[in-house]
């Protein structure tokens, strides 16, 4: 199957919308990660350090879509990038819940207005639903503009607390300033997702696979397991058999003969109408 990994990162860097995220894996004493990229027909994992500069190998320099992600740092290198709002309302809520009254306060203000905001996105697009096939609201009413105070309060306290005492309020309020244009970017496109729960549910099984096998021995283990999964899955999202295409793999290894193509993309997941859209 290895021939085959050449065009899972050709067919991914390709792709409108791609999500990424990584969880630990360990190789015998190493301490590694298991990475994940995939959009709507692909997915491609790998395992390595938890670093800049594996995350810009595994996903190259040719990838020019939209990249949703979490907070951590290596991904800022992306031009087109997107923040999962779950991570972030995760974070406001643990402030909101502090026994510091005072910060508690400031984040539940902060909550409130961030919710009224994911609620705006939501609005949106339910209205596009309702609207006949083919049609579009001429001038569009996103959230960027039908919520525009509520981006400058949410804004203002960001820059209110950047500097307090308090850290959570302090690290969330900087979280929020360092990142606003990938985060307030699905107010002017309400189409795009909110989170990154695409990424997440790839990682679920591998996670449990971790659990169970307590990981990989040594470096042929670990590419080994991450070529698989990347096949495996990418198939499952293409609707193809990973069991046939394994076994006709196998055939051509002992015949001599080049691996068999991936599966063919369908054509319904093609394109942004194809990208992963769970919200």
């Amino acid at each position: 199957m290895e021939p085959l990994q050449p065009e899972l990162v050709r067919q991914l860097q390709e792709s409108v919308l791609a999500h990424a995220d990584e969880t630990s894996w360990p190789e015998r004493t190493l301490r590694l990660w298991l990475w994940v990229f995939c959009c709507s027909h692909t997915a491609l994992y790998v395992i390595g350090a938890r670093t800049k500069e594996m995350f810009e190998s595994a996903l190259g320099s040719n990838f020019a879509g939209t990249l949703m992600s979490d907070g951590y740092q290596a991904y800022r290198s992306t031009a087109n990038r997107l923040r999962c709002w779950a991570h972030l309302m995760r974070k406001l809520r643990g402030v909101a819940e502090s026994t510091d009254t005072q910060a508690a306060a400031n984040g539940r203000a902060m909550l409130d207005l961030f919710g009224s905001l994911m609620q705006g996105v939501f609005e949106a697009r339910d209205k596009a639903k309702a609207l006949p096939t083919g049609v579009q609201d001429d001038p569009p009413t996103h959230p960027v503009v039908t919520h525009a105070k509520q981006v400058e309060e949410l804004k203002a306290l960001c820059e209110k607390h950047r500097d307090a005492k308090h850290e959570a309020l302090r690290a969330i309020a900087r979280e929020f300033l360092y990142d606003w244009e990938a985060i307030m970017r699905v107010l002017a496109d309400p189409q795009l997702p909110l989170t990154n729960n695409a990424a997440e549910r790839q990682l679920r099984h591998w996670v449990i696979a971790r659990r169970i096998s307590y990981g990989t021995r040594n470096l042929v283990g670990s590419n080994s397991l991450a070529l698989l999964a990347s096949v495996i899955d990418t198939c499952r999202l293409r609707g193809a058999s990973a069991t046939d295409l394994l076994a006709r793999a196998i055939h051509a290894a002992r015949q001599g003969l080049p691996a068999p193509a991936l599966p063919s993309v369908p054509k319904q997941l093609l394109g942004r109408n194809g990208a992963l859209m769970c919200v």
